[in-house]
């Protein structure tokens, strides 16, 4: 575990480090290729579309052929990158992704942007909150979202290195970008951001820097806690949420997603088979997203470092 801290003067968005993976990638692999469903601008993918014009694919407004078109580049031996925004690409296409990609095993990366309530003034039709749960519950399908700028680009470059199937869900805000040392991203493996014997908390995405801000206040009043950034939903890390759910005796989730089916879905799920402990679960609480800035509807919702404190306190207290 190496010192782990937050830069609140440059910030970048998950879907920028994504883009920018895309690119490295085109220039260092020719089987790499990108589809996009006519939202390359939102996406990112525009800048691998002008340096690589031959290996891009606009499909247009259409989701399902555009899985459709990425399996068959699967098939042909190339290494797709297909992306749409998340509730079109978790919604809308999802019997296609599973019955076309994964039930197959195929290579395709499905790449997802503007997930969560962090979409912002797009408004609820548009804020994804259900797609870790779709995902994830496909057979064999690998789940992934990344806490920010730096780690989204090793997370894109690890994907295109895996064979088989991969849903990574980006966002739009620029967030603040995490300063780690000797930190390699590897799929199902938690970041141990730093270590405590109070509390656990787990977190991913846009929650992992508030957690950050969480634990330095819990800190300050006493209370010592674990924190592990959970990129991988699945396959979840088993071994360091056992390992640290037994130390602490108590576990909070944060993510920014519908309680149900997510990472604190996902946590539960493992620790009342192996290690039944309370968890706490930091989310949205089976409610749709509203109109409205992306900061602020993170105020509104709860989804805060000073929510983590007061749940992570009644973890402690319920112990």
């Amino acid at each position: 575990m190496g010192v782990v801290s937050a830069s609140s003067a440059d910030q970048k968005a998950t879907r920028d480090g994504y883009g920018d993976a895309l690119h490295e990638l085109g220039a260092q692999r020719s089987d790499i290729v990108v589809l996009d469903a006519d939202l390359s601008g939102s996406t990112k993918t525009n800048k691998f579309a002008k340096a690589f014009p031959d290996r891009f694919f606009n499909v247009g407004v259409a989701e399902q052929n555009l899985v459709g078109h990425a399996a068959g580049l699967a098939l042909a031996g190339y290494v797709p990158f297909a992306s749409s925004f998340a509730m079109f690409l978790s919604g809308r296409a999802w019997e296609v992704v599973r019955n076309s990609v994964v039930y197959p095993f195929l290579n395709v990366k499905l790449v997802a942007s503007h997930g969560g309530i962090t979409v912002g003034e797009d408004g609820a039709s548009h804020q994804c909150i259900e797609d870790f749960a779709t995902m994830r519950a496909i057979p064999e399908m690998v789940v992934i979202c990344p806490s920010d700028y730096n780690e989204t680009k090793q997370i894109i470059h690890a994907i295109a290195d895996y064979k088989g199937p991969v849903y990574v869900r980006v966002g739009r805000p620029n967030l603040p970008l995490i300063e780690r040392e000797n930190y390699k991203f590897e799929i199902g493996k938690a970041e141990v951001m730093r270590e405590g014997k109070d509390v656990l908390i787990i977190a991913n995405g846009v929650l992992v820097n508030e957690a950050m801000i969480a634990a330095k206040e819990l800190e300050a009043e006493g209370i010592q806690a674990t924190l592990l950034n959970m990129a991988t939903i699945k396959p979840i890390d088993k071994e360091a949420i056992l390992k640290y759910a037994k130390l602490c005796g108590a576990v909070v989730t944060c993510e920014e997603h519908n309680v149900i089916g997510g990472l604190g879905s996902a946590v539960s799920e493992f620790l009342s088979e192996e290690y039944p402990v309370r968890v706490l679960k930091l989310g949205m609480k089976d409610s749709f997203g509203k109109s409205g800035t992306w900061s602020g509807l993170l105020d509104y919702f709860g989804l805060r470092s000073k929510n983590i404190v007061e749940l992570a306190k009644k973890a402690v207290q319920s112990k």
